[in-house]
């Protein structure tokens, strides 16, 4: 006995200590008094739920006093050093010949081994129920064995709809190839990585999904099952969606600033007769492109409201008391902002070395509309009108900025622009098709 790895000890029948083995006083903590101390090595015991147990309440006791053997009974042990070991005690009565009880023999089982491990299953029971994946096992059959409430969450089943059906409700017809994958691999122990897959809701409806799967192991390390972790990353999946969408929409707005860049570099070059002319000119008309473009960026490229627009263009020139706006909130398309804000700019330049913002009377007055049609396609009509400018001489020539507000401005909205010459300055007349000029909700819902 005393070479056991287990805590064993014996009593006579008064119940006084007449052996303990070594692994008995590791238990303990301490050396009993063989022939003096009573039915259990013990420095103190409790019960489990903490209460103090006297010894005399022990299960060797018992068994001395009721004269029979006591099933496995649990108790605890406190060591003179405070720590609390629970044990399993096993007491069996020794007798003579003649059948009359001379003693007992106790075998102790330490349970914090066995504890711990059932404080690690917690622990882990705790993970699996509080994450945020999905985490589901299977057998070798791939039938379902257990589901935590993320599982319930992200596929619709509870857990009683889920254990015991085969794993395959889970994958859509067209991929029931991977699951014969994967269960080759578990069989020979081999961990599937994680990888991007679809997989089937209760709703019938799919979602995106990153998988990895372990083998799941017996005592003797034979595979029993796998592990299956399942994370949604639909949202991923869609934030790459709308980053690609985006890209493609951020590519085809810079072509088409490109191509207002080269359609102002070309027109400007046939209408001026010097380099510094024209340098000066395009300078100008890149700067009032570039006014439009920083509305667009702050509107994350939803568009600007006309009213935002002339107010972005005629800032440097002109101050707010010199100018009137009047129509309905109208928020223009990103493509309408860049050729209107080219327009303006052409305008305002215009008016204020030759129109009436040139003179400290003048005043302009612009104003838009939408006129309804019958068939439903709304036309957008604007008029920049000016008033009490300077008496002009003659219709000016025919320059980059006539060109613009007569033919590109309105072409790139398919629609028509008409310029005319008044003794008092100019006006302006757009008409377009409105859904050429206005963002819809759904782009900006889009967006």
């Amino acid at each position: 006995m005393q070479a056991l790895p287990v805590a064993i000890y014996t009593v006579d029948e008064q119940g006084r200590i007449t052996f303990f083995n070594e692994a008995a006083a590791e238990l303990w903590g301490h050396r009993p008094v063989v022939g003096r101390d009573l039915w259990c090595g013990s420095w103190k015991l409790r019960h489990l739920d903490g209460r103090d147990m006297a010894h005399s309440e022990c299960p060797m006791a018992v068994a001395l006093r009721e004269g029979r053997d006591v099933s496995w009974d649990q108790a605890i042990a406190e060591r003179p050093d405070g720590e609390l070991v629970p044990f399993r005690a096993h007491p069996r009565l020794l007798r003579d010949e003649a059948g009359n009880v001379v003693g007992a023999i106790n075998t102790l089982l330490d349970l914090r081994t066995q504890t711990l491990g059932d404080e690690a299953r917690m622990r882990l029971a705790a993970i699996v129920e509080s994450s945020m994946d999905a985490i589901i096992s299977k057998d070798m059959n791939g039938i379902i064995t257990s589901w935590n409430d993320a599982a319930e969450r992200l596929f619709g089943y509870t857990p009683a709809e889920a254990i015991g059906r085969p794993v395959t409700m889970l994958i859509p017809p067209d991929r029931l190839d991977e699951e014969v994958s994967i269960i080759s691999r578990i069989r020979v122990g081999e961990r599937v990585p994680s990888y991007e897959t679809m997989r089937l809701r209760k709703d019938g409806t799919l979602v995106s999904v990153s998988l990895t799967i372990s083998p799941i192991r017996d005592a003797i390390g034979r595979v029993v099952g796998a592990s299956k972790i399942a994370r949604d990353i639909s949202s991923h999946k869609e934030s790459e969606r709308r980053i690609r969408l985006l890209m493609r929409e951020v590519n085809h707005r810079v072509k088409n600033q490109f191509s207002v860049i080269i359609s102002m570099i070309r027109e400007t070059s046939k209408l001026t007769s010097t380099p510094e002319a024209f340098l000066g000119q395009v300078r100008e008309r890149i700067t009032a492109l570039s006014e439009s473009h920083d509305l667009l960026v702050n509107a994350e490229w939803r568009g600007a409201t006309v009213g935002e627009l002339i107010q972005a263009q005629l800032k440097a020139f002109a101050a707010q008391s010199r100018v009137s706006m009047a129509g309905p909130m109208l928020m223009l398309q990103p493509n309408a902002v860049q050729y209107l804000g080219i327009a303006f700019h052409e305008l305002a330049t215009n008016s204020a070395k030759h129109g009436a913002l040139s003179c400290s009377g003048g005043r302009v007055e612009i104003d838009w509309n939408v006129v309804p049609a019958g068939d439903g396609a709304d036309t957008f009509r604007l008029v920049w009108r000016e008033l009490d400018g300077p008496i002009l001489d003659a219709v000016r020539g025919r320059g980059f900025g006539v060109v613009v507000l007569e033919r590109v401005a309105p072409q790139a909205l398919s629609g028509s622009g008409r310029l005319e010459f008044h003794e008092q300055g100019v006006t302006w007349t757009l008409e377009a098709p409105l859904h050429f000029v206005q963002a819809s909700v759904a782009d900006n819902a889009a967006d």
